[in-house]
């Protein structure tokens, strides 16, 4: 998906563990600290609230969406930051966080969390959480879910004589299938062992824990046909552009851009891998009030379907999508008719393997 996915896939990775994590910069921070003020008319007064978030495209329609229309109803100014983890960490530590309110994913808030670097939320102080019905596996003690994106499958609709892949096993099967493959590597995103396992048969809602010897087995059986291993958003769709491929692993909001070029590809959202990006509060705070009511009006229905139009992102709750039209709804991989076709990363399993999985990825690669 554009820069916002870019963002999350570098919190995602785990850096060697929370002792990196809290040492080492971000991969994948959208910026060095820079700002903007937010544009609203209805400036009422001096109040103001910074927000983390990875700036871009992604920075532009958050602007565009939900900044400037709550500064017109509230008055509150929203400035942004885009500012790695290392340095926003060794901030809070110091008491003196640049930010407020931190736009990031829902497994970097964790490890945040772990740093006892977020305030514990009152959710009586941010009443769109009943409003919008969120998840309540995506409703922490200390973040909310607001968006998700999926990983899932691309191909070619020009490159199997009609026929369509329908699921993990046919990503896995170049005799029906037949052209090269591409995949993530850990710069790009989490290792996709769950893929390899659903098309090894595994079902579903039975994936976690995940048997890491049988994937890397089953990884094995397709790595011969891998063409290149991508590690930002934008190469798979150039993979299948120059016919490099016939398939390949995708965050999906990239897909629409492809089709609208003219490329003939699609997306199989079967077995799509969810990852949340969710709202959270620096520990010290100094407009904690602000941060808040921010906080209340992006997660609404109404401010999480505009931020949709704005640019390709799933809104967590589902009455989101009752206000989009039929072909806006349709094109998100969210949309109520998806939804049960995906599964949410476990993140706490991720948080405690990925390390150990990333170096073993690693060595596979290699061969």
């Amino acid at each position: 998906m554009s820069d916002s996915m870019i963002g999350r896939r570098a919190l995602l990775r785990g850096a060697g563990g929370l002792a990196a994590f809290a040492a080492l910069p971000s991969l994948a921070a959208c910026g060095t600290g820079t700002s903007r003020s937010g544009a609203g008319s209805g400036g009422k007064g001096g109040k103001t609230v910074v927000v983390r978030d990875s700036g871009g495209s992604y920075g532009a329609a958050l602007q565009k969406a939900i900044y400037t229309p709550f500064t017109q109803e509230t008055g509150i100014q929203v400035k942004v930051l885009n500012l790695d983890d290392a340095p926003l960490l060794a901030q809070i530590k110091q008491g003196r966080p640049q930010c407020d309110l931190i736009n990031n994913s829902m497994t970097s808030h964790h490890k945040y969390v772990a740093q006892d670097a977020l305030e514990a939320l009152d959710l009586d102080r941010v009443k769109s959480v009943k409003s919008a019905k969120l998840p309540d596996n995506q409703i922490t003690d200390h973040a909310i879910g607001s968006s998700f994106y999926g990983a899932c499958m691309a191909y070619r609709t020009d490159a199997f004589g009609g026929k369509k892949p329908e699921s993990w096993a046919d990503f896995w099967d170049t005799g029906a299938f037949q052209g090269g493959r591409s995949m993530c590597n850990p710069d790009g995103d989490l290792p996709e062992l769950e893929f390899a396992l659903l098309a090894d048969g595994v079902p579903m809602d039975k994936l976690y824990p995940l048997d890491v010897d049988r994937a890397f087995k089953v990884l094995t059986r397709l790595r011969g046909d891998i063409k290149k291993f991508w590690d930002s958003g934008p190469l798979p769709g150039v993979l299948l552009s120059r016919e490099e491929v016939t398939m390949s692993t995708v965050w999906d909001g990239r897909i629409a851009d492809l089709q609208k070029q003219g490329v003939p590809v699609t997306r199989q959202l079967n077995g799509m891998r969810r990852q949340f990006q969710g709202y959270a509060i620096a520990k010290g705070a100094a407009n904690v009030d602000a941060a808040y009511q921010l906080m209340d009006f992006s997660l609404r229905a109404e401010s999480q379907a505009a931020l949709a139009k704005a640019f390709p992102s799933n809104p967590a709750s589902p009455l989101a999508y009752e206000k989009l039209t039929e072909e806006e709804r349709d094109a998100l991989a969210g949309a109520p008719k998806y939804y049960d076709k995906g599964f949410d990363a476990d993140i706490d399993w991720w948080l405690k393997n990925e390390s150990a999985v990333t170096k073993r990825w690693l060595e596979w690669a290699r061969g």
